[in-house]
């Protein structure tokens, strides 16, 4: 039994969380889930649609906070799904080689999936290369790199796909762990990977502080070039580990899985606090957003709307989201 002061206590800390803006995402949350069980209850709340969207919340999660380490540094990823479909394909054709030239299938998974998060991480280790040797702007840096590894994409499987895997790689992104899909525990682990990251680590804190302003980052001590770097590399590795999860559950490699993901990242981030001129990020608001987002797509899927609406929708909700933000920063200087 509880006693007094340890109900209090936990009355009080959800009194709490409910008046921040993580409290605030987490009731639109439970209102838009509401609202599609009411709309659609036989199809919606079926444990057929449930199991779809544990599949692919956690594609979309990781991805969502890639994006968001980026852009609490004040920049951009633009090349993120295509960093993550490059390593992808390239760890997708070394696996399916290895594994059709007979050397196990262990073998061909740890190897394919070292390669996946290898070239994924080089793309990201590219991408804070150019923005923080050179200055480049990073939507322009990254719109360019985008760009090349679409192309190098393309030149590897000319518009089809990488198959050919073996079922232990299938496995990891169709199969349950005490009744849940092993996609949502890596999730899990990256999830608590993050956070630990800005909230216990002296890099975290270091990207909040560039990201607020880089001068007075750099005259504090702060190694900018460094961290950015290492930001952007760690972004990297973050899309390789999605692309393993996308692999594994389409059972194939192709430079356009995961390409609806690049907007509806940064809606994810910026719904859930992000500030998106940098220098602030709360995981647990990015993760909301995504539960958001991913409801909602998946309601307009049982209404069999057109998919591409989900983009319009992000895309109506990122505008909405990006000019309440530019509202209260013009007030903010007013009242200042």
């Amino acid at each position: 039994m509880w006693s007094d002061g340890m109900k209090n206590n936990i009355k009080t800390s959800i009194r709490k969380f409910f008046k921040t803006s993580e409290g605030t995402l987490f009731i639109i949350f439970l209102f838009v889930f509401a609202l599609m069980s009411v709309l659609s209850p036989g199809k919606f709340l079926s444990p057929i649609n449930m199991e779809s969207m544990a599949y692919q919340i956690p594609e979309f999660g990781i991805l969502a906070l890639s994006m968001m380490l980026v852009i609490m540094t004040g920049g951009m990823n633009l090349s993120l799904t295509f960093s993550a479909a490059l390593g992808m394909i390239i760890g997708g054709l070394v696996m399916s080689n290895l594994y059709t030239a007979n050397h196990g299938a262990l073998l061909a998974v740890t190897v394919g999936i070292a390669t996946m998060l290898g070239i994924a991480a080089l793309c990201g280790l590219f991408n804070g290369w150019i923005i923080a040797l050179f200055g480049v702007t990073p939507m322009i840096a990254t719109l360019g790199s985008s760009t090349l590894f679409e192309g190098i994409c393309l030149n590897i499987t000319h518009g089809g796909a990488i198959s050919g895997f073996p079922m232990t790689f299938i496995a990891i992104g169709n199969s349950t762990f005490l009744r849940i899909p092993i996609p949502m525990w890596i999730f899990f682990i990256v999830v608590v990977f993050c956070w630990l990251l800005l909230e216990r680590s002296k890099l975290g804190k270091s990207i909040e502080i560039i990201g607020c302003n880089p001068i007075a980052a750099r005259y504090s001590g702060i190694r900018v070039k460094r961290v950015l770097i290492k930001t952007y590399l760690i972004g990297g590795i973050l899309a390789g580990i999605a692309a393993m999860i996308m692999a594994s559950r389409y059972n194939s490699a192709k430079e356009s899985y995961g390409s609806s993901y690049l907007l509806q990242s940064v809606a994810a981030c910026v719904l859930g606090g992000t500030d998106i001129n940098g220098g602030s990020g709360k995981v647990a608001g990015t993760i909301i957003a995504v539960l958001i987002l991913q409801v909602i797509s998946s309601g307009l899927n049982i209404f069999g709307l057109n998919r591409y609406l989900t983009t319009v929708i992000t895309g109506l909700v990122l505008i909405a989201v990006l000019t309440i933000h530019f509202i209260i920063s013009i007030k903010k200087r007013n009242i200042q």
